[in-house]
């Protein structure tokens, strides 16, 4: 399993971005380009309210901590979660797996805490309750992050949609596990060759705060123009 150096680490944030739309990654991670909107003052504030929240703090057999930096050189990304639950587990299974030549246990030991604990990432979402590819792609990264930097097992998180104030149950599943993986070495792909992808209008466009600067509309027809230019002049 090849490793990525921390000079080479992305967001992991970036994983959203780029299953919504490879020209948004590239216009974030390549040109350095950011606009806000509606959509993303909500998401901040969303964020920002439980980054207000103390932390960590216990509920009964959990322990919550909130902001906990994250990492994965398998996957080559970074990131900040906005919550992780630890549950306490009454016992270990001895039973341990192994991926990828690391030996996975089925819970982890944290620091100052008595017992065995399984870690469960909460991520924080504006709007409805809604299954989001690049939502659950992103928060199962979180779990892959944990699991290398715990060496214990992260088998489902959830999604929090602020508007209902409810939650989604993600399972992270093989095939997630798998999209997730693709999705990073994707992402290092995109950014590594420096080319933006060309635009092209879908009607999720109009939800994104890079449409100002992206234009779909207007540079998809100006691709098109010089399409049939080199074409006619060939």
């Amino acid at each position: 399993m090849s490793l990525y150096s921390e000079d080479e680490l992305l967001p992991l944030s970036a994983l959203a971005d780029l299953l919504f739309c490879e020209r948004r990654a590239a216009l974030h991670q390549i040109e350095g380009l950011w606009e806000e909107n509606l959509f993303t003052i909500e998401g901040t504030h969303l964020h920002k309210k439980v980054d207000e929240v103390l932390s960590p703090e216990s509920r009964g057999p959990m322990r919550v901590v909130r902001g906990l930096l994250l990492r994965s050189l398998a996957l080559g990304l970074s990131g900040k979660a906005d919550v992780v639950e630890f549950h306490r587990v009454s016992g270990q299974d001895k039973a341990s797996r192994q991926e990828e030549g690391q030996e996975i246990s089925p819970a982890v030991v944290l620091p100052s805490l008595s017992g065995f604990w399984r870690p469960y990432p909460v991520d924080y979402k504006r709007g409805r309750l809604r299954h989001e590819g690049g939502f659950e792609a992103q928060l199962c990264a979180q779990a892959l992050c944990l699991e290398e930097m715990l060496g214990g097992a992260v088998p489902e998180g959830a999604i929090y949609y602020g508007k209902p104030r409810r939650r989604l149950a993600v399972v992270f599943d093989a095939p997630l596990r798998a999209k997730t993986q693709a999705a990073a070495r994707r992402l290092h792909e995109l950014v590594a060759s420096g080319q933006t992808p060309p635009a092209r209008y879908e009607k999720k466009c109009d939800s994104c705060s890079l449409l100002a600067l992206c234009l779909p509309r207007v540079t998809e027809g100006r691709q098109r123009v010089a399409t049939y230019l080199s074409v006619a002049l060939d």
